[in-house]
């Protein structure tokens, strides 16, 4: 009895140190993943702060989180002497436009890539993939003298002919229609007389909810974002794309930090906005990629 008093005391004890060394070692992990936030969203803080400040205190050392002599000028300069809001709408137009077309392609692409089995697909699947590892800057060019020959220069449409595909969305979504959607269901649709058509759009398409609620948000910020090809296709100040609107602030020698911040704090409305509402499907759609059956 002894014997099994202390051994399981012993057992207790060793318990408790495990416990105690999980427990530390879960803050400690939580003191590393709040500092390592904290250190992501400061400059964005700041530059959410530089937007109210003046130039004398954006300038002064050492800086300030909270203005101490809140302002709105900065707003006022930038939306009275740039065509900010057409930036934000013709960006908004070319995010939203670019976003439906590489769904309606990812979604046809990958659900024929991963239910038909011909081996000249998978080739053609393949030949998708190598196209992710070209720069979009060694095609750019040629693209370019395309559009110009459609005369399609300086709209959104122009804009749109670079970012109708993209490889990386038709992996995705041959990956979830692999992995959630059997291939009984297909042939039991099939069997009551449905078309391939009357499946993708009845069956697949609403299954791929969430990976295609991911593959919105990632389309849309690789179009929010887009600077090189904007740059080259939209020449007039009407036409620009934000990020092109945003690199006027900048010269050689000076950059305007107030309207800059302003300009920027004003831009982060509608991405923000379309990451609040697509969240659950992004994350949703990036967990199931990796699922197996």
């Amino acid at each position: 009895m002894t014997d099994f008093a202390e051994l399981t005391e012993a057992e207790i004890a060793s318990g408790r140190r495990l416990r105690a060394k999980k427990r530390a070692v879960n803050i400690a992990i939580d003191i590393f993943l709040t500092l390592f936030s904290i250190a992501m969203l400061l400059p964005l803080v700041f530059l959410i702060a530089n937007a109210f400040k003046t130039p004398a205190e954006m300038l002064a050392w050492p800086p300030t989180i909270v203005p101490h002599d809140p302002t709105l000028e900065n707003f006022r300069a930038v939306l009275g002497e740039t065509p900010l809001l057409r930036w934000i709408l013709n960006s908004v137009m070319f995010a939203v436009m670019s976003s439906i077309a590489i769904i309606a392609t990812s979604s046809i692409a990958g659900y024929i890539f991963a239910k038909f089995h011909y081996r000249s697909l998978n080739i053609i699947f393949a030949l998708f993939l190598a196209t992710a590892i070209v720069p979009f800057e060694v095609y750019m060019i040629p693209l370019y003298f395309q559009v110009k020959s459609l005369g399609l220069l300086n709209s959104v449409w122009g804009l749109l002919i670079g970012y109708l595909v993209m490889s990386f969305g038709i992996f995705l979504i041959r990956q979830n229609v692999i992995h959630s959607i059997p291939d009984e269901l297909l042939e039991a649709a099939r069997l009551d007389g449905a078309s391939e058509f009357w499946i993708f759009v009845h069956i697949v398409f609403p299954l791929l909810r969430g990976a295609l609620g991911a593959l919105g948000v990632l389309a849309f910020f690789q179009a929010w974002t887009a600077f090189a090809w904007p740059m080259i296709v939209a020449t007039t100040r009407s036409s620009y794309t934000i990020e092109v609107g945003l690199a006027l602030f900048q010269t050689g020698y000076t950059v305007d930090l107030g309207k800059l911040s302003a300009a920027s704090a004003t831009v982060l409305i509608p991405s923000v906005i379309t990451f609040m509402i697509l969240r659950r499907n992004f994350v949703q759609g990036v967990a199931s990629t990796g699922m197996k059956e």
